[in-house]
């Protein structure tokens, strides 16, 4: 098989040019091929059949020379320069750069030191969820994760030393004291309506605003009735979907007017025919209106807390509650709620968890636990190059010449 003439003159400049690291410029890349054009001209003028044998050994050799680019294989400018221009100024500049190796912690990544600031060693714990038993006759019985007493505790002591804003905040303790009764339940379901999507603080002061900026005496379902829903509107706008809200909220206060005889309904079926309130909203607002703990509320911080520790594996609220009432004792569903909120506020937060700070992490009871990743130390690079000062009209008169075959 033959090849080609280029093909033989590349394999011959890599045979016998000097292999060098760096890039060459343009105007050395022509002298380069000038310069052998010239200096082997004989060589490039022989017969292509006698030329066949050399050819593949020829192109063997730029395989064992290690040349991965044709211009890897040319003849360095820096040789080229110091030949015709000995006397030629030349500096050295080294130059010295920082690269700064950012590692992003994740958010959702621990603060590994302690409160009074000693590190803390963090220990993942193993999932314990609950199980479901059928003995012989067929009935089935829930048993609980083994170690939930134990987490529920931990967390229990850990809320006592720290204030959350559910334990100030809480719909549970908008609801004014010197009121009615009646007013008081109802102004606990409208603490819950406004509560949804909605941080304690803005719901706190949203509810603030209508038991103050209403006429007297405030936040009364006879007021709400007679209020302009522009006018409502403006007193909730700081909630999330207070449009939305404003419209259930008025809705909501006709249906009490015209069917509960102006109160809240007492039953789970009837606060959830409301519009706007979901079954969470409907046993929180029957523990605490009516003292009566008919299930539990379950909002995000219970439904992921839960899920994290591994007591279950649930995709929606809803199927947390079920999974939780057929095994946790029934005196503890109004507190759960209360308890784990105040804990995903503080400690277990959606986002940038505080597991160095929380002694489930420490004494292996969370399997959610997670350690801050390392940050990598900057890296400094030095780069040495040789400048030299050439003719410029000599490099462009280099550039601009061609080679004739």
């Amino acid at each position: 098989m033959k090849t080609s003439r280029i093909a033989r003159e590349t394999a011959f400049i890599a045979k016998n040019a000097e292999i060098v690291t760096r890039r060459q410029t343009r105007s050395s890349l022509t002298t380069s091929i000038r310069a052998f054009a010239a200096e082997n001209a004989a060589d490039l003028t022989v017969d292509q059949d006698n030329a066949v044998g050399s050819d593949s050994s020829s192109l063997s050799s730029i395989g064992s020379s290690g040349v991965s680019d044709i211009e890897d294989a040319l003849v360095p400018s820096s040789a080229r320069k110091r030949k015709r221009g000995i006397d030629s100024p030349s500096t050295t500049v080294t130059t010295a750069s920082t690269i700064a190796v950012a590692t992003k912690t994740s958010p959702r990544k621990a603060n590994i030191k302690t409160q009074d600031g000693s590190p803390a060693r963090i220990k993942k714990g193993r999932k314990q969820p609950s199980k479901r038993v059928v003995n012989d006759s067929g009935e089935v019985t829930i048993h609980p994760p083994a170690n939930w007493q134990e987490i529920y505790s931990a967390v229990q002591e850990m809320r006592k030393k720290v204030l959350a804003p559910v334990d100030t905040m809480g719909c549970e303790s908008l609801a004014e004291d010197t009121r009615t009764p009646r007013d008081k339940r109802f102004q606990t379901l409208i603490a819950l309506m406004l509560s949804s999507q909605t941080k304690d603080t803005t719901t706190a002061l949203a509810m603030n605003r209508l038991q103050t900026q209403l006429p007297p005496p405030g936040l009364t379902l006879e007021n709400i009735l007679s209020v302009s829903p522009t006018l409502l509107n403006g007193l909730i706008h700081a909630v999330g979907f207070h449009n939305n809200k404003t419209k259930y909220i008025k809705a909501t206060a006709v249906i009490l007017e015209e069917k509960f005889n102006s109160d809240i309904p007492d039953s789970i079926q009837g606060l959830i025919s409301l519009p706007g309130v979901g079954p969470k909203m409907a046993y929180l607002c029957m523990s605490t209106a009516w003292g009566r703990d008919e299930g539990i509320g379950v909002d995000v911080h219970v439904h992921r807390i839960t899920n994290l520790w591994g007591w279950h594996n649930t995709e929606e609220p809803e199927q947390t509650r079920t999974a939780l009432e057929a095994w946790l004792p029934r005196e503890k569903w109004h507190e759960i709620n209360h308890l784990l909120v105040g804990f995903g506020q503080t400690i277990c937060l959606p986002v940038g968890r505080k597991c160095g700070e929380c002694t489930l992490s420490t004494r292996g009871l969370c399997p959610g636990a997670v350690a801050e990743k390392k940050k990598k130390k900057k890296v400094v690079v030095k780069k040495r190059r040789r400048v030299k000062e050439d003719d410029e009209e000599e490099e462009e008169e280099e550039e601009g010449a061609c080679v004739m075959w």
